[in-house]
């Protein structure tokens, strides 16, 4: 007989915390270094229930399971396996990269955003929302801010213009009155643009300091790189990039040149994990 969900003790969230003995050995084997590590239930080859990384494997894979708020996930793991990487830069793009691939259950905030967009600003200097389904992020220059939606984007352009008393009229965010200033502008929380209590080219010049914060950096090379991260203990790695676009990672020059393909496209966690190291010169960087 078919047991609802909420009456298997699996999913009982009011169960009391039990330390899960059963995952002990488990952890056990986990080595004191950076990597990723994949809560798996059973069949050991499903699909996981979580994926995480940290630079102390051991450490991290405890601290789940001193947690009663994991207790749920817990009681549904059967394996823990994990992969070794030289760094943390390693296991930050491996932990992005497995989670696009296999969606793990209890993973949320780096599963693929299928509506990436971003600001740039128009001829008359207006902010128009594009997408990466029709441009290409990592080459395309002059875009602020990247956001997972329409709305995500509308809700920080909004909070943009609040910061800096920018108008929302003169951003394209409300309609305004013939002849008519808007209503934040009574309420001191625009500058005056649409009234005349400021130029507009006072106004643009405002838009573009605050813009300049959320520059999307184009890809500064002309094709694919490899950034090598070592441990103490002697492990080296050369992570392959194209175009803020994460390609893999081999243990050998020959070997990372295999993986010199064209990207899937500008991936915005990639971007995140490696625009620092990147632009401020600390990284290892190879030419491939």
């Amino acid at each position: 007989m078919h047991i609802p969900a909420r009456r298997r003790p699996e999913f009982d969230e009011a169960r009391i915390y039990e330390y899960p003995e059963h995952l002990r050995e488990a952890v056990a084997a986990l080595p004191a270094a950076p990597g990723v590590y994949v809560f798996q239930g059973e069949p050991a080859d499903a699909l996981p229930l979580y994926i995480g990384k940290s630079v102390n494997l051991r450490a991290r894979v405890l601290s789940h399971l001193r947690n009663p708020d994991e207790a749920r996930m817990l009681r549904q793991t059967r394996h823990i396996s994990h992969q070794r990487t030289a760094g943390e830069i390693g296991a930050l793009l491996l932990e992005a990269s497995l989670i696009k691939q296999q969606q793990p259950l209890y993973n949320q905030k780096l599963r693929r955003s299928r509506q990436l967009c971003a600001w740039r600003l128009e001829a008359a200097g207006r902010p128009e929302l594009v997408d990466a389904r029709t441009h290409n992020f990592a080459t395309t220059p002059d875009l602020f801010g990247l956001y997972g939606s329409r709305h995500a984007a509308l809700d920080g352009l909004r909070n943009l213009a609040d910061l800096h008393k920018l108008c929302y009229g003169a951003l394209g965010l409300e309609r305004l009155a013939p002849g008519r200033g808007c209503f934040r502008a009574s309420l001191h929380q625009c500058a005056g643009v649409c009234r005349g209590d400021e130029t507009g080219a006072a106004h643009q010049a405002r838009l573009l300091e605050a813009l300049e914060s959320l520059r999307v950096a184009c890809w500064p090379h002309a094709g694919a790189i490899g950034l090598r991260e070592r441990d103490e203990e002697g492990l080296e790695q050369i992570h392959v990039v194209r175009n803020w676009c994460y390609l893999g990672s081999a243990d050998t020059l020959a070997a990372a040149r295999t993986l010199d393909q064209s990207a899937a496209g500008f991936d915005a966690d990639g971007y995140k994990i490696l625009c620092r190291p990147l632009l401020s010169g600390t990284a290892d960087l190879i030419a491939l």
